[in-house]
C-alpha cells in the first residue's frame, strides 16, 4: 500500500471552518495581551534602536534559532534549545498539512503528503515529539522538583509546563488512536514509521471501532482547544519570551559595549537627571524586563549576589517590570533600593550571559544618577570623601594635584607642555600617580617602551581622574568637569595615540570621551607591550614561572582583550594554569563600578573569592592588568593570610624583568 495517510480522518473536512475561526479568534486574543503590553513599553522615553535593519535581523534570526546565547550554559541550556528545535519542527509539520489541504491540492492539484516523503515526516516529527517531551520533562524536574538556590517559581511557569506537557502528550495518543484503527490493521510497514504513535497505538489495539473513533474525536477536539489556548495564552504567560525575547535580539545595541548615554547637564528643560520612575527608563529598558524569564544566569554569574550581597541582576529586572506595570509615576529605584544598587560593580557578567538580551548595567546606573545628582545621595562615607577629593584635587585620594607626576620624576617620560615629540602619551591615571604599589607598575611600563626605543610624553600636572569612578556612581556631573579637561588637553597637544595600563581609563577614553569629543586612539598597555613583542622590538629572555592569569572585567567583557596578554606572558616563559573563572567568564575583585572607593561592609569579600579561585590553581602567583584588580586581589590575599604562598604582580612587571 502506498505510503499516506487520510487528513482529517474520522473527523471530517467540516472542522475546518470552526478551526481557522477558532484560530482567529486565539490569533485576536493573543495580538490583543501583546498591545496591552506595547502601551507599557510606550510609557518609557524614546529610544532610536533603528540602525541597520538588515544586520539586526540576520543577528536576532541566528541568536534565536542557534539558541546560541541559550546554549552558553550547558545545563539547562542544550535542554533548551532541543526542546526548541522538536517544538519548531512539529510546528514546520503543522505548516505541512496546511499547506497540503488549503494551497497544493485546492490550487495546484498537487499531493505531496505521500511515498517517502511522508515516511520521514512522519518520523521526524514523531522522534521530535518524543525529543521534545523528553526536554521539557528535564527542565520541569529542575524547575518544580531539584529548584536550584535563587530560581524564582511562580504559577505561569506551572500553567506553560502543564499546556506544554499536554499539547505534546495528546498528540501522541491522537495518532496513536488513528493508527490502531488504520496502519495498525493494514499497513503495519508504514506504522513503523511512527514509532511513538505506533507503541500509543498498542494499548487500544483491542478496542472496538466505535471506542476508538469517539475517543479519537474527543481528543482531537481537546488537543485542538490546547492549541489554541497555547496561542492564546502566550502574552499572558512567560511563554511571551517565544516572541519578545527574538525581538530584543532585534533591538541590541549595536554600538561599543559598555557605552553609556552622556547626559545634556545643561538641558534647561530636564526636569531630572538619571531615573526614578517608570516614565524616566526608556521604552528598551521596559522591554527589557518583560523579556526576562527569571532563568537566574545573571544571579548566577553575580559577584556581588555570589558574596552575599542584596544585590540580584535578576531581582532588579523584575522590580523594574512589576514598576512598570504599576504606572508611569512608579518609584522604581525605592523598589529595586539604594542596598541593591549600590553593591554592583558594573562587571558586565549579567548581562554577557543573559539569554535574553536583557542590558542590566545602564540601568542600574541611571538609577544611580538619580540618588546622587536629584537627590544627594552617596554609596557611603568614603563615596561621600572622595567626591570632595575630586571636587578639589581631580583624584580621590585628596592629594595634590602638583604631585601627580611625581611618579616619572628622573625617568624618561616628557611632559606634552614642553612641545616634546613622542611616539605615545602615558595617560597614568590615579592609581599610577598617587599609589606606590602601582607607582612601580608605571615605571616597569615606562622601562619597557625605553628599551623599545619608544618615546612617551605625559599629560603630567595637566592630568586628571578620567572620572569613571565617580560616573559609576552616578555622579555625571563630576565626571564630564574632568573628562573635558582631559580632553582639552589631549586635543590641545594632538595626541594621536595613548597608553594606559587602567583598563577602567582604556575604555572610559576609548568608547566614553568619543561624545565629548576625544580622536585619538587608545590602547591598553597589555596590547601594547604583546605588540613591541611580536614586531621584534622588544626582545625578552624568557624565564620559566608558574602563574595563575586574572582577568579585568573592563579588559575581557568590555573590551575583548584576553589573548594579547597571555601571549605576552607566554613570550617571557610563563607557564599559565587558568582559573575556573576566566577570560569572559571571569570572576570579579569587586572594584569596578566605584566600588574600588567603597568599604565591602556586607558579605564575604568579592576580592577573598578570586583569591580562592587563584589558590585552587595552586599557582604561587596572581599576574593582573588593571591597578583596580591588584589593589583588590592584594586585599583578598591579605583577607585569606596567604601573603607567604601567593603574589599578585602586573604584567609589565614581569616583562620588564625579562628584557635583553
Amino acid at each position: 500500500m502506498e505510503a499516506t495517510r487520510e487528513i482529517y480522518w474520522n473527523v471530517g473536512h467540516g472542522v475546518v471552518l470552526p478551526m481557522y475561526f477558532f484560530a482567529a479568534l486565539a490569533a485576536a486574543v493573543c495580538v490583543y495581551g501583546f498591545v496591552k503590553r506595547l502601551r507599557v513599553y510606550k510609557l518609557g522615553k524614546p529610544l532610536d534602536r533603528s540602525s541597520s535593519p538588515f544586520l539586526r535581523l540576520r543577528a536576532a534570526a541566528l541568536r534565536a534559532l542557534g539558541q546560541l546565547k541559550v546554549m552558553r550554559e550547558i545545563y539547562p541550556g542544550i535542554f533548551h534549545a532541543l526542546f526548541f528545535w522538536f517544538f519548531l519542527l512539529l510546528f514546520a509539520g503543522t505548516l505541512t498539512v496546511m499547506a497540503q489541504v488549503d494551497f497544493a491540492t485546492p490550487l495546484l492539484g498537487i499531493y505531496f503528503y505521500k511515498g517517502t516523503f511522508y515516511k520521514i515526516y512522519s518520523l521526524v516529527l514523531d522522534i521530535s515529539g518524543l525529543g521534545a517531551i523528553a526536554a521539557l520533562l528535564v527542565y520541569s524536574v529542575r524547575r518544580f522538583i531539584i529548584r536550584p538556590r535563587g530560581l524564582e517559581t511562580s504559577w505561569d511557569d506551572y500553567a506553560a509546563h502543564a499546556l506544554l506537557l499536554l499539547v505534546l502528550i495528546s498528540g501522541f495518543w491522537i495518532e496513536g488512536a488513528r493508527m490502531a484503527a488504520t496502519e495498525m490493521r493494514n499497513n503495519l510497514e508504514l506504522a513503523r514509521f511512527s514509532p511513538v504513535g505506533m507503541w500509543t497505538a498498542g494499548f487500544m489495539a483491542s478496542w472496538p471501532d466505535a471506542k476508538l473513533f469517539s475517543f479519537h474525536k474527543i481528543l482531537w477536539w481537546t488537543h485542538m482547544f490546547l492549541d489554541f489556548s497555547f496561542l492564546a495564552l502566550i502574552p499572558f504567560t512567560k511563554l511571551r519570551h517565544l516572541f519578545l525575547i527574538p525581538v530584543n535580539y532585534f533591538f541590541s545595541d549595536l554600538g561599543p559595549k559598555g557605552a553609556i548615554r552622556t547626559l545634556d547637564l545643561a538641558d534647561e528643560k530636564a526636569e531630572s537627571f538619571g531615573v526614578g520612575t517608570v516614565k524616566e527608563f526608556t521604552w528598551k529598558d521596559l522591554f527589557d524586563s518583560d523579556a526576562c524569564v527569571s532563568c537566574k544566569r545573571c544571579q548566577d554569574e553575580c559577584p556581588a549576589y555570589a558574596t552575599g550581597k542584596y544585590l540580584s541582576p535578576m531581582r532588579v529586572v523584575q522590580d523594574i517590570k512589576r514598576g512598570a506595570f504599576g504606572g508611569p509615576d512608579t518609584d522604581v529605584v525605592a523598589a529595586v533600593t539604594d542596598k541593591a544598587l549600590w553593591a554592583c560593580t558594573s562587571c558586565r557578567a549579567c548581562q554577557e550571559t543573559c539569554p535574553a538580551g536583557v542590558e542590566h548595567v545602564n540601568k542600574i546606573i541611571d538609577m544611580r544618577r538619580n540618588l546622587t545628582l536629584m537627590k544627594g545621595e552617596f554609596a557611603g562615607d568614603e563615596a561621600r570623601a572622595a567626591t570632595s577629593s575630586y571636587e578639589v584635587n581631580k583624584n580621590p585620594f585628596g592629594l595634590p594635584p602638583a604631585e601627580r607626576a611625581d611618579w616619572a620624576a628622573g625617568l624618561d617620560i616628557k611632559p606634552l607642555s614642553g612641545n616634546a615629540e613622542v611616539d605615545i602619551v602615558y595617560f597614568a591615571g590615579c592609581y599610577a600617580s598617587f599609589d606606590r604599589r602601582n607607582k612601580a607598575v608605571a615605571q616597569k611600563f615606562l622601562q619597557i617602551c625605553g628599551k623599545a626605543g619608544v618615546k612617551v610624553g605625559m599629560l603630567g600636572k595637566e592630568e586628571q581622574c578620567c572620572g569613571e569612578p565617580a560616573r559609576k556612581l552616578g555622579n555625571e556631573y563630576l565626571y564630564q568637569e574632568m573628562a573635558k579637561a582631559n580632553i582639552q588637553a589631549l586635543n590641545g597637544y594632538r595626541a594621536q595615540k595613548i597608553v594606559t595600563a587602567c583598563p577602567h581609563c582604556r575604555h572610559t577614553l576609548a568608547v566614553h570621551y568619543r561624545d565629548l569629543g576625544l580622536e585619538a586612539e587608545v590602547v591598553h598597555h597589555t596590547v601594547f607591550i604583546n605588540d613591541l613583542i611580536k614586531s621584534g622590538k622588544l626582545e625578552l629572555k624568557a624565564g620559566k614561572f608558574d602563574f595563575t592569569y586574572h582577568d579585568s572585567c573592563y579588559l575581557s567583557r568590555y573590551s575583548g582583550i584576553t589573548e594579547e596578554p597571555r601571549e605576552a606572558l607566554q613570550a617571557a616563559g610563563g607557564a599559565l594554569t587558568e582559573m575556573s573563572r576566566n577570560r569572559t567568564k571571569n570572576f570579579c575583585c569587586g572594584g569596578g563600578g566605584g566600588r574600588v572607593l567603597l568599604e565591602e561592609k556586607e558579605g564575604t569579600k568579592i576580592s577573598a573569592e578570586r583569591i580562592k579561585q587563584a589558590q585552587a590553581t595552586a599557582m604561587p602567583l596572581v599576574v593582573s592588568n588593571c591597578p583596580f584588580c591588584l589593589t583588590m586581589l592584594e586585599d583578598g590575599i591579605k583577607t585569606e593570610n596567604c601573603e607567604e604562598t601567593l603574589k599578585v604582580r602586573d604584567l609589565a612587571e614581569i616583562v620588564a624583568e625579562r628584557i635583553v
